[in-house]
């Protein structure tokens, strides 16, 4: 009987430590990221320029820079979680400068989506800025892990996977072809 209880509150402690230590994980912060209730927030950008021959802000004249996946071939737009002491603005630039190498002004943010990782089957938040490039290195942290292609919205819009990605890209166009007229 004695074996019986041990094994009892053996499992019963088990029991308590996996729900304290699932519960802990539903609100912690990685280094990189945070996540509440199996929910990734994310930063992200959309680096775009105006081509080089002509300064107009026409939607013909902007180039938008995607950035290839570690994990795949897929094309994507710069992006990462922020730190308990930056703002989220400050984390897509961060972000965006250390896969991307390139740095500028990050603009009123156009939205947040949130869908389902395809990978992990977890939720992801994310929230998308656009980055006006003012500088672009040739030395940058994931130069070695990742290739950077510079491309128009409409090759940009075909090699975007996500749909939520395309919906940030008519955003980001729709808000400069505003400016523009």
């Amino acid at each position: 009987k004695l074996f019986l209880l041990f094994n009892f509150f053996g499992y019963f402690q088990s029991f308590l430590f996996c729900n304290f230590v699932h519960t802990f994980s539903l609100i912690s912060c990685s280094k990189n990221s945070f996540s509440y209730v199996d929910v990734l927030y994310l930063c992200r950008c959309i680096p775009y320029r105006y081509r080089k021959t002509n300064q107009s802000s026409s939607v013909e004249d902007i180039e938008v820079l995607v950035v290839s996946s570690q994990k795949s071939q897929a094309m994507m737009f710069p992006k990462g979680g922020w730190e308990e002491d930056e703002s989220k603005e400050v984390a897509a630039r961060r972000e965006t400068l250390e896969e991307a190498g390139v740095d500028g002004k990050v603009q009123k943010m156009l939205g947040k989506w949130n869908y389902k990782s395809k990978r992990h089957g977890k939720m992801h938040e994310g929230y998308m800025f656009p980055l006006l490039v003012t500088k672009q290195l040739d030395i940058w942290p994931e130069k070695n892990l990742r290739e950077r292609r510079w491309m128009s919205v409409k090759e940009a819009r075909e090699v975007c996977q996500q749909g939520w990605m395309k919906e940030a890209l008519d955003r980001l166009v729709s808000r400069q072809s505003t400016i523009a007229t």
